[in-house]
Order: structure tokens, then sequence, then C-alpha cells
């Protein structure tokens, strides 16, 4: 049955690895599905239930003993800090690498990661402890110019480093060289959206409205709507309903309970609300491409 192990995704950006959750096991998972856990250079943990962080300590205690030298950043909710000190302490284990520690907030939106490329923030989820969100958002590159407009017009080395950080130049003798005639549009800058735990909040959909892929979990069918709201968790119905509030262009369902032995009828569910709603599945990787045209 696939999509029933515990939370944990790789997250790819150009050359940079981080990893959202680590539920027990993920070590196990990034083996088999050949990910390359020795380039993760950052690890969210979206809250203190263990389906979501238990695999941490392993991990960290592997890289430790494969000699990583590379400093590693986690960033998670107050305890878990305190959690890792507390193993390595006990345990007698200096760790090989620089491994800094980061808590999160469930105080609103709050930027965590800023990279040249993209960046990283949190939101706070509906759930029985505190639980954070994770926003990943591509940043603007630098333009790209357009060849055959500069062989038909030369232009001053400083106009092309002025373009291609977005600005229009004047030259000092008068002419004006404009981004638009002279760069290539940028393509739609892409996000991505993770909400792990929480109960059905329209709410949210402020942090991620516009998202091109939201990760929702839809833990129970509609007819487990009160056992839902009970126990801080989603259906699939109202994961779908989070999509459309959103105006996410994907939704991709998760977390799904293992008294269910045919996920199908999850994504049915779904699908009544947001047709462009799929499956998250083990090993799979799901790609937002570069244009949405």
């Amino acid at each position: 049955m696939h999509g029933t192990n515990h939370t944990a995704q790789v997250i790819r950006f150009g050359q940079e690895f981080f990893l959202l959750d680590c539920g027990e096991g993920t070590q196990l998972q990034l083996r088999k599905y050949k990910a390359r856990d020795s380039k993760i250079s950052t690890i969210f943990i979206s809250h203190l239930h263990g389906d979501h962080y238990l695999g941490l300590i392993g991990l960290l205690s592997s890289y430790h003993l494969s000699k990583r030298t590379a400093a590693l950043q986690i960033f998670g909710p107050r305890g878990l800090n305190e959690i890792i000190t507390t193993h390595f302490r006990w345990s007698n284990t200096r760790l090989n690498y620089s491994l800094k520690f980061t808590e999160t907030s469930t105080s609103g939106m709050v930027l965590l990661l800023e990279h040249p490329q993209f960046r990283v923030s949190s939101f706070p989820l509906q759930h029985r402890i505190p639980t954070t969100g994770f926003l990943i958002e591509e940043k603007e590159g630098p333009h790209s110019l357009i060849k055959e407009k500069l062989q038909e017009n030369p232009i001053p080395l400083a106009a092309i480093q002025s373009l291609q950080e977005g600005k229009d130049y004047v030259a000092s003798d008068g002419n004006s060289y404009k981004v638009v005639d002279f760069c290539h549009p940028h393509p739609p800058l892409r996000s991505y959206a993770f909400c792990s735990d929480t109960a059905f909040s329209p709410e949210l959909r402020s942090y991620f409205a516009g998202v091109d892929l939201l990760y929702h979990e839809s833990t129970f069918m509609e007819a487990e709507q009160q056992r839902a709201a009970e126990t801080f968790h989603s259906t699939a119905k109202q994961a779908a309903h989070i999509a459309q509030l959103s105006g996410a262009k994907k939704l991709l369902l998760g977390h799904f309970s293992t008294r269910y032995s045919d996920l199908s009828d999850l994504l049915a569910e779904a699908q009544t609300i947001f047709p462009n709603s799929c499956l998250s599945e083990e090993g799979i990787t799901y790609t937002i491409p570069t244009s949405h045209a």
C-alpha cells in the first residue's frame, strides 16, 4: 500500500537539498529510493509528534558515523533542540559536523531562510500541539538578455549589468535602455506549500494564496469528518476546499490513515471539489515546471 510511511519529503531546488519532516524510517526510505541524503543542508520539522520527527536522531547519528563534515541547519519547534542535545549528551557523542538549530514560531508568517534563489517561510497550522507549515518561494534571478538585440544595438557594460538586475538604464549620452526591450520576460516564479498536520482551517489560504503545488494532509474520508475534527486532522474533501480557496494550481494529498486500503477513494472525494488533485506516493518525484503556460 503506497503513501502510508511516516512523513518525510526531500525538496530539491537547483543544487540545494533539504528535508521536510523526518518520521521514523526516513533513512531506509532515502536509501531505498536512492535520494541524495548526504546533500541535505537543511531540515525543517513541523511539530513534535513522533511520525514527523522520530527518524531525526537516527539520521543525525548516521551522518556522524559516515564522517559528515558539511554543516547542517535544523528549523523546528521549541523542545526539539533539547531532545537532540539530550540524546547526544547521554550517548557521549560529539558530532563531526556543525549543527545549528533555529526555533520556529506559530506567530503568523515567519521568514526562516533567505537564499539567492528562494526563500522558506513558516506559518501556523491548527493541530493539538504547536505546528507549522512551510512555504518555499522561488525568487527572481538575473534577467536573461536578448542576444539578437545586443548584436543589433551594442550597449555599454554598465547598461548590461543594470538590465540583468531588472533596472532600466540611461547612458551619459542620453540613450535609454529598457528592460522590456532588451530582456526576455521572467518565467512565472514557482512555489510549494507544505501543510503537515492540521484541522480544516479556511484562514490558512492567506499564507499560500496562488501556490503552484499544495501538499495538505488528508488523513480521513468525509465519513470520518467528526473524527478528523476531534484529532485536529483534515479529510480529503476539506484539503480540496483549502486548495480551491487558496487558488492553488495543484493539490498533493498525504498523511493517510492506515484504515484505508484503497486510497483512490480519498482521491475521488477530493476531485469532486478540486479536480487537479493527486495522491502523494512514496518514491515519486513531483516537479513544478519553470513555466505554467
